[in-house]
């Protein structure tokens, strides 16, 4: 059995923070390369792409709100044409970068509070999967499993995407952060979680009740402190439990 891990990384604010990165890198399939909008210089940009073509992964654009001061985690009420053109620029200046290093993107994810706007509001999803299915169609999507990314892009290739550090709703959208204990922070729940989603297996939900569905990645937060550390227990755990990351 196997499995796809992904990793938001580049989101540093100076050269040191992808040495950081790199610890990860070795324990995961892709990653997701901020590319101005929310996080990452031109340099980050690039040295985050060195380091993912020497550990082998996919290489994927992650574009967000233009709102560096936000860090991306706050939704903006800005015209659409406007927040199309500011991905459209993200995307490329990430893919201006790679093509001069010798590598290819593989695929976009969206960032923070446009993830999850994108993946509530069926309109924008559709806005946004449309473009890039125009503007990049070599290029699949990764989102929510279930979300509405997925079904206004069936004609797209999308990563179905589960996390290991999120409870669910019932109708398998992930539980506010609002609500509490929304986020998971014990490790081994993390792992018996990320487990359930690699395997199709059963898991409880946010109320007690049990979720099943089946996701292509799992995504593991870069941003955490203990990333490094999480990233080789998760790995380890997975490999114990018969699953294996894809490369």
């Amino acid at each position: 059995m196997n499995i796809d891990i992904n990793c938001d990384l580049g989101e540093g604010t100076d050269l040191h923070s992808c040495d950081r990165d790199a610890q990860i890198m070795p324990f995961i399939s892709r990653c997701n390369i901020a590319c101005g909008g929310h996080a990452g210089t031109l340099a980050i940009m690039a040295r985050s792409i060195e380091n993912a073509l020497q550990n082998n992964l996919k290489i994927g654009a992650h574009p967000s709100y233009p709102d560096r001061d936000n860090f991306g985690r706050k939704s903006l009420d800005i015209p659409q044409t406007k927040l199309l053109d500011s991905l459209c620029e993200q995307i490329d200046r990430l893919e201006n970068i790679a093509h001069q290093l010798g590598a290819k993107l593989d695929h976009i994810k969206l960032h923070g509070a446009l993830y999850n706007d994108a993946e509530s509001n069926r309109e924008m999803a559709k806005s946004i999967t449309t473009l890039f299915n125009k503007r990049y169609p070599s290029l699949k999507v990764l989102g929510l499993a279930n979300g509405a990314m997925q079904l206004t892009a069936p004609h797209k290739a999308f990563i179905r995407e589960g996390f290991i550090d999120r409870q669910y709703l019932s109708d398998h959208q992930l539980a506010p952060r609002s609500l509490s204990n929304a986020v998971i922070s014990e490790i081994e729940r993390c792992l018996e979680q990320a487990t359930c989603l690699a395997k199709g297996l059963e898991f409880k939900d946010y109320h007690g009740g049990k979720l099943l569905f089946s996701v292509d990645t799992l995504c593991l937060h870069g941003d955490n402190p203990q990333a490094p550390a999480i990233a080789r227990q998760l790995y380890q755990h997975l490999n114990t439990n018969g699953v294996s990351i894809v490369r």
